[in-house]
């Protein structure tokens, strides 16, 4: 006796047989990946203050897309664990920002130091008229706390990383100089001689950063030429003059991180 099966039956029969064989192959596929480990760890320069628009994740950092953490991450697929916050310091990134590294971090930036040595609060108080502030004072203070405190507390700060981060790449990235010799500003009155010490101050900063990055193994990446030419008013200023509200002022804008940092940080990150 022949059995006789019907075009239906054949039909759903071989549907269920595509279907048992394509689960099967999901299942084999392996899920994939997520991307090397990156921490982005520092101040309001890494955070992205300046660009004035801010992920909303619950906090006062005002880290942003459009700083350079960020778009490296993006552009290469990297799995960020975004730390850098507004208004870090060196004990704020030891105590806040470094439980984030483990073994398997691969890549790490780190801005840090312009805080610990009051470079808001001295422009701040240069950029007032001459006879209300000190502005030479607060100067010679921030470039004493430099070259005396803050290379011990970077050490100690870089040696955590590496011990926390074995096997990763870091970048250490300083500070551009903020005026190119011009003040358009008609609330500020920064004279030429002042805008010069400032600009001396953030070249002293550089210098004693990559000093200890140096001497750790790290890479220092220096923004100072990228920046020549988009200072505080010029055209196109990479750096906000004074803004509304004033924790955007004297901070890298969108086009200083897309433009400025990235490029700078990127390859001396991934080697690409």
């Amino acid at each position: 006796m022949k059995l006789k099966i019907s075009g239906a039956a054949l039909a759903a029969s071989s549907l269920a047989a595509i279907a048992t064989m394509f689960t099967a192959a999901l299942a084999a596929v392996p899920a994939h990946a997520a991307g090397p480990s990156y921490v982005a760890l520092g101040d309001s320069y890494a955070s992205g203050t300046g660009t004035r628009t801010y992920i909303d994740d619950g906090s006062s950092c005002q880290r942003s897309n459009a700083a350079y953490p960020k778009r490296i991450a993006s552009a290469r697929g990297y799995s960020l664990n975004f730390k850098a916050c507004s208004g870090a310091t060196v004990s704020t990134v030891t105590s806040g920002q470094l439980s984030a590294l483990n073994t398997s971090t691969r890549y790490v930036t780190i801005s840090v130091g312009g805080n610990d040595a009051g470079f808001v609060s001295v422009l701040t108080t240069c950029a007032a008229p001459g006879w209300m502030t000190n502005c030479d004072g607060a100067i010679n203070n921030a470039q004493s706390y430099i070259n005396n405190t803050l290379p011990g507390r970077l050490s100690t700060l870089y040696s955590s990383i590496r011990a926390k981060a074995p096997n990763a790449k870091v970048v250490v990235v300083g500070y551009p100089r903020v005026f190119m010799g011009e003040d358009c500003n008609a609330l500020t009155w920064f004279s030429p001689a002042e805008q010069t010490r400032l600009n001396q101050t953030a070249d002293l900063l550089n210098t004693r950063t990559r000093a200890q990055a140096t001497a750790k193994g790290f890479t220092f990446a220096n923004p100072t030429s990228r920046f020549t030419g988009h200072a505080v008013c010029d055209d196109p200023e990479w750096i906000n003059g004074l803004s509304s509200p004033a924790g955007e002022s004297y901070h890298p804008n969108s086009s200083g991180h897309s433009a400025g940092y990235t490029p700078l940080v990127s390859p001396l990150l991934t080697g690409n």
